[in-house]
């Protein structure tokens, strides 16, 4: 099977029969990707600033105190890269949207990524004791209030969608559409089943697992900013498969900077993911890295019309790729 099943919808959640995938280092790279008068990290950080001062306002310090201070530590943790929020906002203006339509959703996308990496780390899980350099939200609060946090979390978000966003902005129809997105994304058929496969499949699971465990949080953001913005069908299916295809990528790079660094100061007693670089080593995944970042900007491409506001998209890709 061609490593492009990794980009297709999986509408049920069951095992696909996986074999080797045939990896091609077809690199497409497109032109409107190249703007010298873009500057990726100006507008991340400038986001950021506005992103991390409504995620601290929404989450106040109320009772029952010890998990809303769980719920804190893990959102408003220091170097956190914000990806689902601001990848939500540039595809939001990308159509035209107004960013303070697109904040709720991108701070409710936050808490869900924050509240999944919190289970994630459980030691019934992925067993992490840490985050990003710090100690997992388990390790510090343990592990009762951390579930509770994650559990938390995930309504909190909704809520936040549905109260926060100017209703003069969105449509109602609208916003249902996003929440129901967020559902589909982080249940059973959809980031829970990534997880299922991870702890449970065989090797041959790893497309599966890298689409559903990485690839639904990119897939969520970016299709959430384009139904914000009243996106198009056609216009949403390619904001599907691009954010699937980075959320995929990033993870992919991510581990063949662990594999290549091999630290000391990496997490040790981790349960290993089911990752390109366990199952096929360095070399492949690079192709399959290089594959991953054609893909993304070929369905940019399709997006060319709306000239230099597809460029942030576009960085996000090399970013994904070329970080570290």
């Amino acid at each position: 099977m061609a490593f492009s099943s990794v980009i297709t919808s999986t509408p049920h959640v069951c095992l696909p029969k996986v074999t080797r995938p045939v990896l091609r280092r077809t690199i497409r790279c497109s032109t409107a990707s190249i703007s010298p008068g873009f500057d990726l990290k100006t507008y991340w950080t400038s986001l950021i600033k506005e992103i991390d001062q409504k995620l601290d306002e929404a989450i106040p310090v109320k009772y029952p105190q010890q998990i809303y201070e769980a719920m804190r530590y893990s959102v408003l943790a220091k170097g956190a890269k914000r990806s689902p929020p601001v990848m939500c906002v540039a595809a939001c203006e990308l159509f035209g949207g107004n960013r303070l339509a697109a904040f709720p959703t991108a701070c409710a996308l936050e808490m869900v990524h924050a509240a999944s990496l919190i289970h994630d780390d459980l030691p019934c899980m992925d067993d992490d004791p840490s985050r990003r350099g710090l100690p997992s939200n388990h390790t510090i609060f343990g592990e009762d209030m951390a579930i509770l946090a994650g559990d938390a979390l995930f309504p909190l978000g909704f809520r936040h969608i549905v109260s926060h966003t100017p209703k003069d902005l969105v449509p109602e129809t609208r916003l249902l559409q996003v929440i129901a997105e967020i559902a589909r994304a982080v249940g059973s058929t959809g980031m829970a089943a990534g997880q299922f496969l991870d702890l449970e499949g065989g090797p041959n699971a790893v497309d599966f697992v890298q689409e559903k465990k990485f690839g639904e949080m990119g897939q969520c953001s970016a299709v959430c900013g384009g139904l914000l913005a009243s996106a198009s069908d056609d216009e949403i299916e390619h904001l599907r498969k691009y954010g699937r295809t980075v959320g995929v990528l990033y993870q992919v790079v991510d581990d063949i900077h662990d594999a290549k660094s091999q630290s000391e100061e990496k997490d040790e007693g981790k349960r290993k993911d089911k990752s390109y670089v366990s199952v096929y080593g360095v070399e492949k995944a690079e192709e399959v890295a290089e594959d991953l970042r054609s893909q993304a900007k070929k369905e940019l491409d399709r997006l060319e019309k709306y000239g230099d506001k597809v460029l942030p998209l576009y960085s996000f890709v090399d970013y994904a790729a070329d970080r570290g």
